[in-house]
């Protein structure tokens, strides 16, 4: 599969310059360039929230024509404090990407962003619209109340009762009505051992599910402690508070960037965020392309994912340049 994938991508490249960023009294950020430094700016946001950034991130853009930019949020990959939960919510994140586009000097620039990823895109896109020259989202998540309870409560256990079972085994009965709440309680105890059982738990649910066909390889991410305790902790906090954002709010608001040129990704049997949302989201823009692909599911790293996101980052200056 990774030779497969390596054939879709761009090939590896290496970071041109890279460096933290001080964005609050407790938090520091770590962000990285990469790509042609007078190419056109693209912002990268990564999923979870708590997922970090990767490397392969950069692979699905020309280096040649794009100058790439990636950077951790709140509380998870190179970023400090790891795992911190005050302070670490939408809005600090979307105040974040503007201090960092402060310290680029960059005008405006493409938002590229999947799964919460993409949440965060379309709020920092309808929070500052005159800085976002285009989006190219995947996977789409406006974690709204039934997204959450789709795949944390009732819904993809329809399809995946044999990796659910763990996942809700792992909380006593008399909680089960509301794992995401049953999970932040364990997530944020003061023993070590009770966290991180429980962010291996939560997160290898949702490893299990990223597919189309379950990957062990992906699946193993749940067996990194320090991924799994930022990853679970930092997502079960966003996610037991609504996200920190009125319900509904994304489309609620997107009359301030329907005109923006927009490209949407989205596999077809996505089972964490389904193809629903991509749909209404779609339906709501007025410049924006949806290709729902036919044999996909959530990740990024699915080949059929990968080969869509190529199309659109291949030709999309050409487009957003008439």
């Amino acid at each position: 599969m990774a030779g497969g994938l390596d054939e879709v991508l761009f090939p590896e490249i290496e970071v041109n310059v890279e460096g933290d960023l001080e964005v609050s009294k407790l938090h520091t950020i770590h962000w990285e360039e990469s790509g042609n430094l007078s190419g056109h700016p693209v912002i990268i946001l990564h999923g979870g929230p708590g997922g970090g950034s990767q490397p392969i991130y950069r692979r699905y853009f020309d280096p040649q024509k794009y100058r790439i930019i990636q950077f951790d949020q709140r509380g998870c990959g190179k970023s400090t404090p790891h795992a911190e939960l005050k302070d670490n919510n939408t809005m600090a994140s979307v105040s974040d990407i503007e201090s960092l586009r402060v310290h680029l000097g960059i005008e405006n620039w493409i938002v590229f962003g999947g799964s919460w990823g993409s949440t965060l895109s379309l709020i920092y896109a309808e929070t500052h619209p005159q800085r976002v020259h285009a989006l190219i989202l995947r996977g789409i998540f406006m974690c709204r109340s039934s997204e959450l309870n789709w795949f944390y409560q009732d819904g993809a256990s329809h399809v995946f009762p044999d990796a659910f079972a763990p996942y809700r085994d792992h909380i006593p009965p008399k909680e089960r009505n509301n794992l995401i709440s049953a999970y932040y309680k364990r997530l944020t105890s003061d023993d070590a051992e009770i966290r991180k059982s429980a962010a291996f738990e939560w997160t290898r649910w949702e490893m299990s599910t990223s597919k189309l066909v379950p990957d062990l390889k992906y699946i193993e991410a749940a067996d990194d402690s320090d991924f799994a305790d930022a990853f679970a902790r930092i997502e079960s906090h966003y996610f037991v508070n609504g996200i920190f954002l009125d319900e509904g709010q994304i489309l609620r608001d997107i009359d301030k960037i329907k005109h923006i040129p927009t490209w949407i990704v989205h596999g077809r049997y996505d089972m964490v965020c389904p193809v629903k949302s991509a749909w209404e989201l779609y339906e709501k823009m007025e410049c924006a392309e949806l290709i729902i692909v036919p044999d996909a599911g959530h990740s990024v790293a699915e080949i059929p994912i990968a080969r869509e996101l190529l199309k659109v980052t291949n030709n999309c200056l050409n487009k957003i340049s008439k």
